[in-house]
């Protein structure tokens, strides 16, 4: 599988289910490139919304995708700690134009504190029926949502302090 190499500078492209762009990050630098995960970094970086509406990020992100975990997880780097916006999406596929992959809906935000809240539950069920989602998709997402619950309890992953720390001075490296 070929993936994005360290240093380069590439866009990330959501999508849904039914094949419509949901969301697009304009700049990120690859902080390492592996089949298994692609770990990238940006900061006040332009996102195009499907309506064509544009914002910019507040704050320094590092943002971790995974070949075979059914999740991506943001770290958003704040003065009063780190922010986790976790996505179940899926798997992520590096096609040579951007990082992509598909956004189902379901997303865990975790506090500082390590306390955490499963978000946007009434979009997912009327985006499953809308989209008609298929009965193994409900099972995979669902069974990621208990293994990235996992995830945050036991701080593995990017949910250990240290690892966005050795992160995020990768990226200042970078002079982003």
């Amino acid at each position: 599988m070929e993936y994005p190499q360290t240093g380069a500078i590439i866009q990330i492209h959501s999508y849904k289910h039914d094949g419509h762009i949901h969301r697009a990050w304009k700049e990120t630098v690859v902080l390492k490139g592996s089949e298994e995960e692609i770990i990238g970094g940006n900061d006040r970086t332009l996102v195009t919304e499907a309506d064509g509406r544009t914002w910019v990020t507040r704050e320094p992100a590092i943002c971790f995708f995974y070949e075979k975990h059914w999740f991506n997880i943001i770290a958003m780097i704040r003065a009063e700690g780190v922010y986790y916006y976790c996505n179940i999406s899926s798997p992520y596929v590096w096609d040579g134009e951007a990082l992509k992959y598909i956004d189902y809906d379901l997303d865990i935000k975790v506090f500082p504190n390590g306390q955490y809240e499963i978000l946007d539950r009434d979009e997912y069920e009327r985006h499953r029926d809308e989209m008609n989602y298929p009965e193994i998709i409900d099972k995979i997402l669902k069974n990621n949502i208990q293994k990235l619950i996992q995830w945050i309890k036991e701080k593995k992953g990017p949910f250990a302090p240290e690892v966005v720390e050795h992160w995020y001075k990768k990226f200042i490296m970078y002079g982003k």
